[in-house]
């Protein structure tokens, strides 16, 4: 099975070479992993104690950055080592403060993981949510390195669970404990002899309560939005949007606000085309928003998470492809969500839905029911209310992971 796993890596590699040609992210994949190790080498010094907090993209940051940043506070002499795996964690986050050294994650061999390690010489290693790679987590189990993993969530379909799946439980076992989002992670890790686990919730309800307490203004928005009702759709794809353009004639008196999930010329282009009263964010110093502007179309990345301060309705992309994205940063605000049908592997978006803060739609007539259903001021609040009190009940993971860090520490 390892030899197995080794050659899924090494075609992995050789894809992503092939395809660098091509893709922007590919390239930017490969090249931030060249000379890796001499930048690394130049960088860290492995004397000084640290600790190696990975994530795999942006929204795996975004989870594990409220223990990143207690951390930080309580263990100031402690150097922070943060890899990503994915360009579109790595180029938003490359600059972020709280980290002292921020690298790609070298490619899970074995040759790579006994020389990143050894030059880093983390006293301690946080994985967030998932990841599992065979190479990194055994060799840190040869050194006798604590590795935990923090708002982890399992599914039984999972090869962990399956009769095929003998490595990846033998992964598991180089974890020293396990921060889980659910009961049913636990029943599962259980299920396989891994008692090293606690249930903690998802500390990214910890991290969405903190922004939605201290949101970064914008000027330009508040002035557009002025006194209307704010319907905001944040990482959409084309397939979203498609529905959300029918709302702007029927619903004139409105404002919205999209955040496309990619932000290519052609799409914004697009977006813009649909209706003669859109206006793109990127041109709103150069044009003054006049009062007829109805539509404001977002053509940059790192807005979204605050923006949803100014929004009255919300509705979360991605459902109408392989599933949803952040529901829970516009929970947090106390605003209703609506999403695509494609929401089951999301355990906050199936509570959302039990407690009256969140709705699913299939189609455009379904959008249009609901959207005149918020029309309705206290039923719009009464869901807002909702989703936030939600949003407050399941804080407190970071804390419970702190405890057992400040065990080892």
């Amino acid at each position: 099975m390892l030899f197995l796993y080794n050659l899924g890596i090494n075609i992995y590699h050789f894809l992503i070479i092939i395809y660098h040609y091509f893709n922007p992210k590919a390239q930017l994949w490969l090249e931030g992993r060249k000379n890796l190790f001499e930048k690394i080498s130049k960088e860290v010094d492995p004397n000084s104690p640290s600790i190696w907090f990975h994530f795999a993209s942006l929204g795996e940051f975004e989870q594990g950055r409220p223990v990143l940043e207690q951390i930080k506070d309580s263990y100031p002499t402690h150097k922070l080592i943060v890899t990503f795996f994915s360009p579109s964690g790595y180029e938003l986050r490359k600059n972020y403060k709280k980290a002292d050294h921020i690298f790609y994650l070298p490619l899970d061999t074995r040759k790579n993981a006994k020389r990143f390690l050894k030059l880093i010489n983390p006293s301690l290693i946080i994985f967030t949510k998932y990841e599992f790679w065979y190479h990194f987590f055994n060799e840190s189990h040869q050194r006798s390195i604590p590795l935990i993993v923090i708002s982890a969530i399992f599914r039984k379909s999972q090869p962990f669970f399956k009769w095929h799946g003998t490595l990846n439980r033998k992964i598991l076992t180089f974890v020293n404990h396990f921060f889980v989002q659910d009961e049913n992670s636990k029943k599962l890790l259980a299920g396989i002899n891994l008692a090293n686990v606690t249930v903690s919730g998802d500390t990214r309800f910890d991290r969405v309560a903190e922004n939605a307490e201290s949101p970064k203004a914008f000027e330009e928005v508040k002035t557009f939005c002025g006194g209307s009702k704010v319907f905001l759709a944040g990482s959409t794809w084309p397939a979203d949007e498609k529905l959300i353009t029918n709302l702007f004639d029927a619903y004139p008196e409105w404002k919205f606000i999209i955040a496309p999930h990619e932000i290519k010329e052609e799409n914004i282009y697009n977006l813009v085309k649909t209706n003669a009263r859109c206006v793109r964010f990127s041109a709103l110093n150069s044009n003054p928003i006049l009062s007829e502007t109805q539509v404001l179309i977002i053509d940059n990345i790192g807005m979204l998470s605050s923006l949803y301060q100014y929004a009255d309705v919300a509705y979360i992309g991605g459902g109408f492809g392989v599933g949803i994205h952040n529901t829970l940063e516009a929970a947090a605000f106390g605003i209703p969500v609506i999403f695509g049908p494609n929401y089951q592997n999301f355990r906050e978006a199936r509570a959302l839905i039990e407690k009256g803060a969140g709705i699913s739609i299939k189609n455009a007539p379904e959008l249009q029911a609901i959207m005149q259903n918020f029309q309705n001021e206290p039923v719009r609040e009464q869901a807002g209310m909702a989703a936030k009190r939600y949003v407050e009940q399941e804080k407190g993971a970071t804390d419970k992971i702190m405890s057992y860090i400040k065990s080892l520490i």
